[in-house]
């Protein structure tokens, strides 16, 4: 593998960033938003042939007691979805948290949502890559 997306899927919005398998980084890229509670996938589509990413990266929600989240559900259709569009594989990872560090990172820059959610991609595809080293 070489080049990966990461998503951080919400309802409403969903971060995304792109990160390398050799380097092992990544980058927050920015933050799409859903239609009518669909994934905007003409957007999504168009960062897919810009990047030409090897695989996508989609956080699954936990809660603390290390049972699935709420949205969990919904961020797995969203991951099957991305598979059968894009024919790519995909991996599911532990997001517990990274929207609170994403807001930590971005420090006083944290006013913006999208700013967040994509931060939070971000640290969801680092979580990806750091467990495959």
């Amino acid at each position: 593998m070489g080049t990966l997306l990461g998503f951080d899927f919400g309802p409403r919005k969903i971060g995304i960033a792109v990160g390398q398998t050799v380097t092992g980084s990544a980058s927050a890229l920015t933050t799409v938003r859903s239609r009518r509670d669909k994934p905007d996938w003409a957007k999504i589509e168009q960062l897919m042939r810009e990047w030409q990413p090897d695989g996508v990266v989609v956080g699954l929600p936990f809660n603390m007691d290390d049972t699935l989240g709420e949205l969990a559900p919904r961020a797995q259709r969203f991951a099957r979805q991305l598979r059968g569009r894009f024919k790519l594989q995909v991996h599911l990872v532990d997001e517990r948290l990274t929207s609170l560090e994403a807001r930590r990172e971005l420090g006083r820059d944290a006013t913006s949502l999208d700013a967040i959610d994509a931060v939070a991609a971000k640290l969801i595809l680092e979580t990806w890559l750091s467990e495959r080293r």
